[in-house]
């Protein structure tokens, strides 16, 4: 998006024509270019004019209570007033109004800190209060359920042609893991929210591997960021280390010949690592290998949940599975209820995940939260 804030979707009674106005002026007038990427609209990243280094850590501020029909217009130059913004970004969905959160980036931790100081509590029109505070800036992404053959300098290149702005990786396997587990690294939390949201569907196309991403801690947490871990639901702590068990007569998974689709810049050796040649699959084939046993499946949770209740008698679950809100650190809501026909009492909860390019691709990954969630609760004593 460059200049203008062009809307194809307007919608009677969702947007506001006065404020699109207000806003397309505001471009128009002081020349600011925004960029529309993954559900975001961003400004700078950095500025046109920029006088420093980039930013490191703890300049970043999440803002929550937006008004929906508020825009750059009014959050930009409220920002600006703390110090220069290095980067803006306001979330956004598809019928062209905000998500009613967005992170401001700042030069210095000191000026992030003042804008909290400043503008918490903010009346950004009647009735409704901004909420600002220090934004989470996780680094580091836990990638589960890679085989145990994986290399990791194999890894590190394949990651390379997969997504950008990877630093490091570390591979950890042993007892109460399932397979082997790597821990990246990325340059910014940006990189690793955007390398979470398209890996899993990356590892599946060059690789038909079925891999489990969630986001790992890896320094210790400030006392906000405590205080605000205490209330997210166990889902999206760091990578589990005791996965459900598995049921004696289920074969383990393992990672059978990956394909590449087109050859992108994937190193063969982490091909070779998971599991054999890496152009004799045809196009869109399952991930099946034979073995002494008969076929092996890579599972996921919703597969091993459907599976353990298929091997006690249990019968199959019935899901349900709704979007409950959004909370003020910018996570999404789901509620679920899962009832076992053998069993008498339902399990229910709330899972969280992270802002998704759709409501499809939301609701898949709070389904796989879910089933993990009540695997957990099975193998309780």
């Amino acid at each position: 998006m460059q200049g203008k804030a062009e809307n194809k979707h307007s919608q009677a009674g969702l947007l506001n024509p006065e404020r699109l106005k207000a806003l397309d002026t505001w471009l128009t007038k002081n020349n600011v270019k925004l960029t529309q990427v993954n559900g975001q609209r961003r400004y700078g990243g950095p500025p046109e004019v920029w006088d420093g280094p980039p930013p490191g850590d703890r300049c970043e501020v999440f803002i929550s209570q937006i008004p929906r029909d508020a825009y750059e217009d009014l959050l930009i130059p409220l920002f600006s007033s703390v110090g220069p913004l290095w980067e803006f970004r306001l979330m956004m969905n598809f019928s062209g109004q905000n998500r009613g959160f967005a992170y401001a980036k700042y030069g210095t931790p000191a000026l992030a800190g003042s804008a909290i100081h400043l503008l918490n509590g903010y009346m950004l029109e009647p009735g409704g209060r901004l909420n600002v505070r220090r934004s989470t800036e996780k680094h580091h992404l836990c990638i589960g359920e890679l085989p145990l053959t994986t290399r990791r300098e194999d890894l590190m290149q394949a990651l390379h042609g997969l997504t950008e702005g990877v630093e490091g990786v570390s591979l950890k396997s042993g007892p109460g893991i399932v397979g082997t587990s790597a821990v990246v690294s990325f340059s910014s939390h940006h990189a690793a929210s955007m390398a979470k949201k398209v890996l899993v569907e990356a590892f599946k196309k060059n690789f038909a591997l079925t891999v489990s991403i969630k986001w790992q801690s890896s320094v210790k947490p400030s006392k906000e960021e405590q205080a605000s871990s205490q209330k997210r639901p166990k889902s999206i702590l760091p990578c589990p280390t005791q996965p459900p068990r598995r049921p004696s007569n289920t074969p383990q998974p393992r990672v059978l010949p990956p394909r590449l689709v087109r050859p992108p810049p994937i190193p063969p050796g982490f091909c070779k690592a998971v599991g054999g040649p890496i152009t004799t699959q045809p196009p869109h084939a399952p991930c099946l290998s034979s073995s002494a046993h008969g076929p092996q499946v890579a599972m996921e949770p919703m597969a091993l949940l459907l599976g353990l209740c298929e091997v006690f008698g249990g019968g199959q679950p019935l899901c349900e599975l709704h979007y409950s809100h959004a909370g003020p650190e910018g996570y999404l809501y789901f509620r679920y209820r899962v009832r076992v026909p053998k069993l008498a009492t339902p399990f229910t909860g709330l899972v969280t995940v992270l802002p998704g390019p759709c409501m499809m691709a939301m609701m898949e990954e709070a389904r796989r939260a879910m089933a993990q969630q009540v695997l957990q609760a099975l193998q309780k004593p």
